[in-house]
């Protein structure tokens, strides 16, 4: 059941300058088009400034520019974006696990498993898998031989650990993960392809969450590294020898070929590829399907490819760009003959 929360308690757990009415009862947040008299909404974008003279929300959350915008109770942070999501964690708190081993959940000989660590229906723990303190294994998941789940760690149903990874603490791990298989790596042998062994690991520090059907390849030789923080998103492919420094957040359908190394700091949008053995340094912004075939030394934001457009126009484009060279051989020999 929904808590129910006044201002004055919300603002006595998370901070900030309750404005107006403090006492009423609110049962949730919701934005501000859709949130009701009972509700706590949010701005954190000046375009929607308008809407605050049309919600019908109890009280509202916003910035200090935006302290006196509207009359409605509200609550004054210096990051409403960030101030919402605690809040929405205040009425939505995470499920506290249910301590035990289920009767159909299978544990190897030499596994430990804190007791108070819950391991769901049909879930397999191989032999000296660590799985520790609070920790959350789903439903139908399987840890393999010798990996170690950090205390407070959650893994949804149907995760798959390979052997010998490591997950740190507070992790959120969503259902469909892979983590650990085969990185992808071939030797060529008289005209056929050679599997090369992949005897590395995945290792992933404290605090990442990685999102649903995402697959995290282990090295050829050293370890997959994840640090602290980092956040990905769904549907993300990382290849063998990747790093991802603290703390990036990668969007989904994101694919990083093998030996790839993300800075610290970074923000790499959705569906962007980067080819392997790169590094790019801290604090860069990749814009979303974006194509890196080469390290990016500098912090900032890079961006490739075409918007789209109408496909008339697209074609007009694409026609040009054909004879791009060529015109190009044109002005520098017309510029040449200038000259003379």
């Amino acid at each position: 059941m929904t808590p129910k929360l006044t201002l004055a308690e919300i603002v006595a757990k998370l901070g900030g300058e309750a404005v107006g009415e403090v006492s009423a009862p609110l049962t949730g947040v919701a934005t501000l088009d859709s949130a009701g008299p009972g509700e706590i909404a949010f701005l954190a974008n000046p375009k929607y400034r308008g809407r605050l003279a049309t919600t019908r929300a109890g009280a509202v959350i916003l910035g200090p520019g935006d302290r006196d915008a509207g009359k409605m109770p509200r609550i004054v942070s210096e990051n409403p974006y960030a101030y919402y999501a605690r809040t929405v964690g205040l009425f939505h708190p995470e499920r506290k696990g249910n301590p035990g081993v289920h009767a159909t959940a299978q544990v190897a000989p030499g596994a430990k498993v804190a007791a108070s660590a819950e391991v769901g229906a049909f879930a397999v723990v191989g032999a000296n898998a660590t799985v520790g303190e609070d920790a959350i294994v789903g439903a139908h998941c399987v840890i393999g031989e010798g990996v170690a789940i950090g205390a407070g760690t959650r893994l949804h149903p149907r995760v798959t650990i390979y052997e010998r990874c490591t997950l740190g603490e507070r992790c959120l791990v969503h259902s469909g993960v892979v983590i650990g298989a085969d990185g992808f790596g071939m030797a060529r042998e008289a005209g056929r392809w050679l599997k090369i062994p992949q005897v590395g690991a995945v290792r992933i520090g404290n605090d990442v969450e990685i999102g649903a059907n995402t697959a995290i390849d282990r090295g050829a030789l050293d370890d997959t590294v994840i640090e602290d923080g980092v956040k990905l998103d769904n549907l993300i492919q990382l290849g063998h020898n990747c790093v991802i420094g603290a703390p990036t957040v990668i969007a989904g359908c994101t694919g990083l070929a093998g030996s790839v190394t993300i800075g610290r700091d970074c923000l790499i949008g959705g569906g962007v590829g980067i080819v392997g053995h790169l590094t790019i340094c801290d604090g860069v912004t990749i814009s979303g399907f974006s194509f890196v075939t080469k390290s990016i030394t500098a912090p900032g934001t890079y961006t490739s490819g075409m918007p789209v457009m109408a496909h008339g126009e697209w074609l007009r484009n694409a026609a040009q760009l054909r004879h791009l060279d060529e015109l190009a051989r044109m002005v520098k020999k017309k510029a040449g003959e200038g000259r003379e």
